[in-house]
């Protein structure tokens, strides 16, 4: 498949082209479609959470754990950014899991098997993958659950998946961990069901009973902050993927900025380009 020039265009330094109705978007260091797709599978996991299963083979061929797409909500000019939480080569899908926090998502959520949903993906950086032996903690707050279900599954039986909930009502894929042959730790603010107290909790205690050569993490900004102080505390390397508002989701405006530092030098980085997942060291969360 080549790209021809004449009826293609450059946008934000990436050349467009289409290609059998698919928009193919190629920059320096990455590649990504946009499209329309078939919705196949919906379903409602707990109040105002939905699970859209999308045949995209082409995004799945390319899509890693960690990436989001960017989805059109009809009557939005704004795009919503929404994160992979499962990929199936083999199928040609991807899986997305997404709450309703306005009229946009709750557009997106009148979308029935069957519909089409205009994407673009896949988009950012994904998180680091070691050796599949390795010894993984994956920790999910609220929404932020989701994007760990694919690199739990990189793992399978070596992935320990932590997640924390408000309550029994709001607990989402724990049945998809458990499936891979992950362990699960489930945490609510309530008690109602699993252990009650924070995911930083868990995450001690599972590091006391056995370090893990890396941890995962996706969630609120303090849980993040403090999933990375615990870890760098017990020398242990960490990814997150960072929750942030986006506009354009290829790193053409500044919406989603957020401020890094490497090699001692503070950076503003684009977490829809530059991310969203970054080693936790290198994020400024106080800033």
């Amino acid at each position: 498949m080549k790209p021809d020039e004449k009826s293609g265009f450059f946008l934000d330094n990436h050349f467009c082209f289409r290609y059998n109705r698919i928009r193919i978007l190629i920059g320096s260091d990455d590649m990504f479609r946009q499209g329309e797709y078939r919705i196949v599978s919906k379903k409602n996991l707990a109040k105002g959470i939905y699970d859209i299963e999308i045949l995209c083979p082409e995004v799945a061929e390319i899509a890693e754990a960690g990436q989001f797409v960017q989805a059109t909500a009809e009557g939005f000019f704004l795009r919503r950014p929404i994160s992979i939480c499962d990929i199936d080569k083999d199928k040609g899908t991807i899986r997305l899991v997404f709450e309703i926090r306005g009229k946009g998502t709750e557009k997106l959520a009148e979308l029935n098997c069957g519909d089409n949903i205009d994407l673009i993906a896949p988009l950012g950086k994904g998180f680091k993958k070691i050796g599949k032996n390795k010894k993984v903690i994956c920790v999910g707050g609220g929404i932020g659950t989701p994007p760990m279900v694919s690199i739990a599954k990189e793992y399978g039986e070596n992935a320990t998946a932590i997640s924390g909930f408000r309550n029994m009502a709001a607990v989402i894929l724990q049945e998809d961990f458990k499936k891979m042959g992950a362990r699960s730790v489930l945490c609510t603010d309530d008690g109602t069901v699993g252990r009650k107290g924070f995911v930083t909790d868990a995450l001690r205690d599972e590091i006391k009973a056995e370090k893990p050569d890396i941890v995962y993490a996706c969630g609120p900004m303090l849980m993040l902050k403090n999933v990375a102080t615990i870890c760098k505390e017990n020398g242990i390397e960490c990814q997150v993927s960072l929750e942030q508002r986006m506009a354009c989701g290829v790193g053409a405006c500044l919406v989603c900025v957020c401020k890094t530092v490497k090699d001692g030098e503070e950076f503003n980085s684009h977490v829809c380009k530059d991310g969203p997942v970054f080693d936790s060291e290198e994020v400024l969360f106080d800033e």
